[in-house]
């Protein structure tokens, strides 16, 4: 079994998410690219309803869940709980 650590930023669009990607490796050294997925809103099938998913491999566990979510709250988003 793996003990992969993952994190995941909810962004309010693509546009935030694909800076906070470009920015995540600057600011926290990320080696590995961060993976983009379309979250479509429960009954919502307008793309302008879908939030984004950054996803953030940290196998060594040495990302701060903290300054994750300060980071995603500058693009007005949030760090999801595990």
């Amino acid at each position: 079994m793996s003990d992969v650590r993952r994190h995941v930023l909810v962004l309010p669009d693509r546009d935030a998410a694909e800076e906070a990607a470009g920015e995540l490796a600057d600011r926290f050294g990320v080696g590995e690219e961060p993976q983009l997925v379309r979250d479509a809103l429960a009954g919502e099938d307008d793309a302008e309803d879908a939030q984004w998913l950054l996803v953030v491999e940290d196998p060594a566990g040495r990302l701060d869940p903290a300054a994750l979510d300060e980071f995603a709250a500058e693009y007005e988003g949030w760090l999801e709980a595990p």
